[in-house]
């Protein structure tokens, strides 16, 4: 079994520009990073001007106790969905969209959960590069267009080489980023009574618990229903837990609360110009390093969900760089144009399609187990199992029912509903053996006449 499928390994490697970084294979336990590279990497996504104005906007509106147990709940709705799926992305090496194949989805079934992170991650990869161009066009001077196209170019070249480079960005930004928000904020809260602060009321129109916890868990589930995009390149379960609890930490109680603290101060959710004013040019250029470090991402998987969904419909297989380039030029251009903020509420509706999705992987994964055996079969080999089912419909009949709670039920937190939902259902029904797989679909049988990239020559090692 393992010889006759290693074809990512032993096929002639593909002339392409940059880095397929396992787009369609496993990544090889040698060519995994060391723990403190993705620490690195992990607390990157932390580093964002958007999470202390989060966290403002929910000081405006809550005491800081209130906010500090909405942070909570979050931060552990987060933690909990992120290390489930994360953990099996890191055990098979696989990204979310291959990982669907035999957890849940089937080979077709993948093909549609590709399609929607895709669109949906490089939709805002577009957004959020729109608002990248307006800042640095208020800030600075100059078309926001022009810094939307540097800004989309840049953050293309660095995803077009892969993971290794992105870690070496995260590596430069991430402390910069911090030590330069941390004396910004020590600078500003200095002379002013932490205590009172604390204790103050929130100055602004309450905000329930339950639309600070959705704000604040929501507005991050999509990133956590693809963490197997980075932990698939983690040595150990371990380095997981720790790696992801350590963002949260960061993210929530420190960046998140300070945010709060903050908004008492200034009485606003507007609190980036208390970082951009004390920092002067050299703040303000850490700062949008660490806005294209956390856009890279959005770039990065939804060019592996490009990948596979190719493959599976067209019978195509495409190189990832080549993809990157592709969708970054879209990207780049539709926001420079100004199209893509006309689409946030179509991006935010396939943001509540996302969460079911890792709803069925982490049932299936770790409690169904119907179909996850041929990748206990081929881990050790490091190759990818021979078949995949075809067809699984009552996943797919899952996940509508669970999108329509998340998207049409009031309570609670959308995004965690439609989880939920689809997690006890796929548990429920799977045990009971009403989730079956139909048709079998063989790996030989999908590259057509692309050759597969050599996997252990495209990527170089990782570091230590």
């Amino acid at each position: 079994m393992a010889s006759a499928h290693r074809a990512d390994a032993t096929a002639p490697e593909a002339k392409s520009i940059g880095s397929d970084d396992y787009s369609l294979s496993r990544v090889p336990r040698d060519k995994r990073f060391g723990f403190w590279s993705m620490l690195l990497q992990w607390l990157a996504q932390s580093g964002s001007i958007s999470q202390f104005t989060l966290g403002a906007t929910i000081g405006v509106g809550m005491t800081f106790g209130d906010a500090f147990l909405a942070f909570t709940l979050g931060a552990v709705i987060l933690e909990i969905v992120i290390f489930a799926i994360g953990l099996a992305g890191m055990r098979e090496g696989l990204a979310t969209p291959m990982l669907t194949r035999w957890t849940g989805f089937g080979r077709n079934g993948s093909a549609l959960v590709s399609f929607v992170i895709a669109v949906s991650l490089v939709g805002w990869f577009g957004v959020q590069n729109t608002i990248f161009g307006n800042s640095v066009s208020a800030l600075v001077g100059g078309p926001s267009w022009m810094w939307c196209v540097i800004a989309g170019v840049a953050i293309t070249g660095l995803v077009i080489f892969g993971f290794k480079y992105m870690a070496l960005f995260a590596k430069i930004v991430t402390p910069l980023f911090f030590g330069m928000v941390a004396w910004s904020i020590i600078t500003t809260l200095n002379d002013h009574s932490i205590s009172e602060l604390i204790s103050s009321p929130p100055p602004g129109e309450a905000i329930p618990l339950a639309v600070a916890a959705t704000a604040i868990a929501g507005g991050y589930m999509t990133g956590a229903i693809v963490s197997p995009e980075m932990t698939r390149y983690n040595k150990k379960g371990s380095h997981v837990f720790v790696q992801s609890a350590s963002s949260m930490i960061l993210s929530e109680y420190i960046v998140g609360m300070v945010g709060v603290l903050l908004g008492h101060l200034v009485k606003s959710s507007d609190v980036s110009h208390i970082v951009l004013s004390t920092s002067g040019a050299f703040g303000v250029m850490v700062v949008l390093m660490s806005t294209a470090k956390i856009n890279d991402w959005n770039l990065y998987g939804s060019s592996l969900g490009v990948v596979n969904f190719f493959q599976v419909v067209f019978r195509k297989r495409l190189h990832r760089g080549v993809v990157t380039v592709v969708l970054g030029i879209a990207g780049t251009l539709l926001s420079a144009v100004g199209i893509m903020t006309h689409f946030t509420e179509f991006l935010s509706l396939l943001g509540v399609m996302i969460p079911p999705i890792g709803g069925i992987i982490v049932a299936e994964y770790w409690v169904v187990k119907r179909m996850r055996k041929p990748l206990d079969d081929t881990r050790e080999a490091e190759t990818l199992p021979p078949t995949s089912p075809t067809w699984v419909p009552m996943s797919l009949v899952i996940w509508v029912v669970a999108f329509c709670v998340g998207k049409f039920y009031d309570g609670g937190i959308p995004a965690l509903n439609s989880l939920a939902v689809a997690f006890l259902l796929y548990c429920a029904l799977g045990l009971l053996g009403w989730v079956k797989p139909y048709g079998t679909s063989t790996l030989d049988d999908e590259d057509g006449s692309s050759p597969a990239p050599a996997a252990r020559a495209t990527t170089p090692a990782g570091a230590a």
